[in-house]
């Protein structure tokens, strides 16, 4: 039996080698490390893998296309889900089942396996879009099956094993990174009440640590995509990484919430997004003056569906497609610049401006040069009101009060 199995080097699937060597009759154990811009040394999670009991191992530089064709389709979206998570793990999760699927049908593979918890999302995300991929392929979710139930019982079936873990039982982070954002989890971060350790965070420096004073720059868009930062050109990718160090030098992008997973728990979640912070509040403020108001709310709504589809798994579903058609096409008139000022733990909006700006400041204004006619106000609120208003004469003819007053 050949197994293709998703491989980071972390706690879990450093374990899963071996164990599926030991529980699936000796079976031939492929690996797939995708780079989604993580900032680790994959050379050496190759060398890792091969050395721990994999056949072969396949890594491959992946960030290019999970910035183009995932991030920047979150960006369009204002895909946050629950108004707080900038989905940085999710979207990284349907690119890397596609790719572990390819791997699987390029080698001939019987299955693939995950190292997902059994309680966690991300087994739902690896298994529909593999399901949606190549339902030919058998799944192992070997944290679903074996005896490791904690992970102190994982760190010493590792330890017994002699295989390098990068967690110890004194600090048992999981931490999951990519280019987009982090996710920390477990530990003491498990109490409600417990605020994160200061040695949890990767991403961001502590904001009572940050340097005084702030620094401000312009963030170039056009048609809803990252261009520029201060008026220089660069790809999406050198964008967010620019922006990850700077608003991460100043503690920008921190994220604390207890969270709704899809199994059905609540989780309290600990992330970091400095770039994808800034991205998305300048983002917004510029489709607040390049779109008309209708369209505004109705993508604010969408936004949120398409943000679940995204953290539910269903990537490769018609709905996220039909979603993204429309998102996509509410972005031809939002280019422009937006100017944010990063201070220690925060960032905020100090100005905007588009080609496209649907901001009058003749209408706007209350000063000399107004233009707003404000003879038209009596007419449309007639019109406006006129429901209402029919509403109450009926009411007064029909001898009901027209409100209804609170028991006493």
């Amino acid at each position: 039996m050949k197994i293709v199995t998703a491989y980071s080097g972390g706690l879990d699937t450093s374990c899963m080698i071996p164990w599926l060597r030991e529980n699936y009759g000796g079976a031939d154990i492929v690996t797939f490390t995708g780079d989604l811009g993580q900032d680790e040394d994959l050379p050496a999670v190759k060398a890792k893998a091969l050395r721990t009991g994999a056949s072969e191992a396949f890594v491959e530089d992946l960030t290019d296309e999970f910035v183009n064709d995932y991030i920047v389709p979150s960006i369009h979206a204002s895909a946050v889900y629950e108004g707080m998570y900038p989905l940085h793990t999710a979207l990284g999760r349907p690119l890397l089942a596609k790719k572990l699927v390819e791997v699987a049908l390029a080698t001939g593979a019987d299955a693939v396996s995950h190292g997902c918890t059994g309680k966690g999302n991300d087994q739902v995300r690896f298994e529909v879009a593999i399901r949606s991929l190549a339902p030919q392929l058998k799944i192992i979710a070997p944290l679903r099956e074996w005896e490791l139930l904690t992970r102190e019982s994982e760190v010493e079936y590792a330890v017994a094993r002699d295989i390098p873990i990068p967690i110890t039982l004194e600090k048992p982070y999981s931490i999951d990174q990519n280019i987009w954002g982090c996710a920390i989890e477990c530990g003491e971060m498990e109490d409600l009440w417990t605020e994160p350790p200061a040695d949890a965070w990767i991403m961001t420096k502590d904001p009572s640590h940050a340097p005084r004073g702030s620094v401000e720059m312009v963030l170039s868009y056009e048609q809803g995509t990252p261009t520029a930062i201060d008026g220089r050109a660069m790809s999406a990718v050198e964008i967010i990484k620019v922006l990850n160090d700077t608003a991460g030098h100043f503690g920008v992008g921190r994220i604390d919430m207890v969270e709704n997973r899809v199994v059905g728990l609540k989780s309290r979640e600990v992330y970091e997004a400095p770039a994808a912070t800034l991205l998305h509040m300048a983002h917004t403020e510029l489709e607040r003056i390049c779109l008309d108001r209708a369209t505004f709310n109705t993508k604010r709504k969408l936004s949120q569906d398409f943000a679940n589809l995204i953290y539910d798994g269903l990537w490769f579903s018609p709905l996220r497609e039909c979603l993204q058609a429309f998102l996509e096409e509410s972005q031809r008139t939002v280019t422009g610049d937006v100017r944010i000022r990063v201070s220690a733990g925060l960032a905020r909006i100090t100005g905007r401006r588009s080609p496209y700006s649907l901001y009058d400041e003749g209408l706007a204004t209350y000063s000399e040069g107004d233009t707003f006619k404000r003879e038209s106000a009596e007419g449309f609120l007639a019109l406006y009101g006129l429901p209402y208003r029919t509403i109450a004469e009926v009411r007064r003819k029909m001898g009901q009060p027209v409100f209804k007053k609170k028991k006493a």
